[in-house]
This record gives C-alpha cells, sequence and structure tokens, in this order.
C-alpha cells in the first residue's frame, strides 16, 4: 500500500507539473516494475572467463601450440614411411637432413665472411675449422651452380629432380648423399686419381735427369718404378694451360695455409670425421683406414708441408701423391 501511495504520489506530482490531473498507477505494473530480475542461463554460468579474452591471447602461445602439432604430425608421417616404403624413407631422411645441414653451414658462412669483414682479416688468418669451412662450401657451391640454372626455366624442377634421382654422385653435393653414397663415390673419385699414374711415373722419371745428386737420383728412380702416383686435386684438364697452372698454383697454396693452421690447432683436436676427410683431400685414400692410421699420416704430412715454402707448392704437390700411395696402411 505504501508503495502504491508513493506511486500515486509521483504520479499525482509528475501529473501537477504537466498540467494534468493526478494519475493512478496499477499495481500489477508497479509488480511488474519492481519484480526480481530473471536469472541467467545455465550456459552462461558454465561459459569460462577465458572464452571472452580469446582474441587477446598470447601470439608466442598460438605460434608454440601450431608448431606442436606441426611436429606430431610430421612425425607420424615419417613413421608411416618407415614402415611402408623404407626405401623412399631414406631418401626423404636424406634430404630433409641435408636441407637442414646446408641451411646451417650457410648461416655459419655468413658470420664468418661478416667476422672477416669486421675483423678486416684474410681467408688464410682464419681458424683451421673456418679456414676448412669457407673451402668446402665454395666448391659445394660451384656444383649446385648447374642444378640452379637447370631450375630456371618453367616446370623444369620436375625433370631436375628425375636427374638428381638418377645421378646423385654429379648433380647432388655431399650434404644429400647417403652414408652408403659417401662411401661409394668417395673410392669413385679416388679411382679417378689413379687414372693418371703412368703420365706422373714418366713425368718424374724425365726430371730426375736433372738431378746432380747421384744417389738421390737413383733413388728417385727406383721409387718411380716400384711405387704407384695418383693425382690429388681434382681439376679438369679440359682448360687452358695457362689457366691450369694458376688453379693448381692458387689449390695448393691454399691447402698449405690450411696445414699451418691445422698445425697450430693441433691435429689431435679434431674429430675422426675431420681427420678422413682432410686425409682424403690431401690424397690418401681414407674410407678404408681407421681413425688412427689416418691420424698418423696426417701428423707426418702436416709436418713436411709446413716445412715447405709458398714457392714449393711444385714439390708439395708432388710430396703428397708419394705420401698418399707409398702409405703401407693405405688399403686400397
Amino acid at each position: 500500500m505504501a508503495l502504491s501511495r508513493l506511486g500515486c504520489c509521483r504520479g499525482g506530482l509528475h501529473g501537477g507539473l504537466l498540467g494534468v490531473g493526478p494519475v493512478t498507477v496499477p499495481a500489477s505494473c508497479l509488480r511488474r516494475v519492481l519484480r526480481a530480475p530473471e536469472p541467467a542461463p545455465a550456459w552462461r554460468a558454465l561459459r569460462h572467463p577465458a572464452c571472452c579474452l580469446s582474441t587477446k591471447t598470447n601470439p608466442k602461445a598460438l605460434l608454440a601450440a601450431v608448431i606442436s602439432q606441426f611436429k606430431y604430425a610430421n612425425g607420424k608421417y615419417e613413421s608411416f614411411l618407415e614402415r611402408t616404403f623404407p626405401r623412399f624413407y631414406l631418401l626423404y631422411s636424406t634430404f630433409l637432413k641435408g636441407f637442414r645441414t646446408l641451411f646451417s653451414e650457410a648461416k655459419e658462412i655468413r658470420r664468418i665472411k661478416l667476422n672477416m669483414s669486421l675483423q678486416k682479416i684474410d681467408f688464410h688468418q682464419l681458424p683451421y675449422r673456418e679456414m676448412e669451412r669457407l673451402r668446402q662450401f665454395r666448391r659445394d657451391l660451384i656444383k649446385a651452380i648447374p642444378i640452379g640454372l637447370l631450375s630456371l626455366p618453367p616446370f623444369a624442377n620436375y625433370f631436375v629432380f628425375l636427374l638428381m634421382y638418377l645421378f646423385p654422385r654429379q648433380l647432388l653435393i655431399r650434404h644429400f648423399w647417403t652414408p652408403k653414397q659417401q662411401s661409394e663415390f668417395l673410392n669413385i673419385y679416388h679411382g679417378m686419381r689413379r687414372e693418371v699414374y703412368p703420365e706422373l711415373i714418366d713425368g718424374l722419371e724425365q726430371v730426375t735427369r736433372f738431378v746432380a745428386d747421384q744417389q738421390l737420383r737413383s733413388q728417385m728412380q727406383e721409387l718411380c718404378t716400384q711405387k704407384a702416383l695418383s693425382r690429388i686435386l681434382f681439376l679438369t684438364p679440359h682448360l687452358p694451360i695457362f689457366f691450369l697452372r694458376y688453379r693448381l698454383r692458387s689449390h695448393m697454396l691454399e691447402l698449405q695455409h690450411l696445414d699451418r693452421a691445422m698445425l697450430k690447432l693441433g691435429v689431435s683436436e679434431l674429430t675422426e670425421e675431420e681427420v678422413k676427410m682432410a686425409c682424403y683431400v690431401r690424397g690418401l685414400n681414407s674410407t678404408h683406414l681407421s681413425p688412427s692410421e689416418c691420424q698418423k699420416w696426417l701428423k707426418q704430412w702436416v709436418k713436411l708441408s709446413c716445412e715447405l715454402k709458398d714457392s714449393e707448392v711444385s714439390l708439395l704437390a708432388h710430396s703428397m701423391v708419394l705420401m698418399s700411395t707409398n702409405y703401407l696402411g693405405a688399403k686400397e
């Protein structure tokens, strides 16, 4: 009743102000207005408060979740390939690992180049491992250029993939070789070096005629008649003579700088893989040798190389050939 009277008073006051008589408000209208609000639906109460903040989710957390799901799906896919198509999985995993290694090496080469520019140092002033990375990366890049040129025309990449599958030794760089292919291809390349044995033997025999010391001359002739020689640098002979001489000299000087950096580092500090590769680059077929045998030969070679001058690179090349073929532990 009090509320109705209050409503009437308010209505009367309002009506008086508007120039009309007092207005009576029905009690049912008052009850409808003053009724307690209805409770919210149950689904609204159960909704998580975080749902309202979905537009403000941390982008890093979202990216991490997407990457996690991608890694999981990729792992399931690789497991399926390994079970169903083992040969294809071997090629797939080799290519994937090769791209990762190549990308990592490209970042390392960029870092080395930047440090060289900032510190204003030359190639021969670098530590051994950085010098070797630059040398090998440059060779890999030169080998990969033809593949890049063949892939330029439209739809030519499918043909290039077929060529790489059929001729992996000629077209692919070492990052995309399987472990079996690495051993097989290195043996093939070493066999190519051995094809020039007769020519090098004849050349050394002709040089011995100009040696004044009779004892030394007889020793060199005996060496040429009883031992075989191999070429240690893979240089194409289909180039002008002056350019071949320049390349040979630059390669030998580069190798001598590497030897000096290796001596400073210490042969014993190299890993087994680094020792084997260093021996192979210097003419020794290390695929059939143990790491200890390779390390022993490499120490002898580094000692000899560092005693020679830059002007004696020709002697260095022949000494490498002789040491690699005369090593008693070399099992061809």
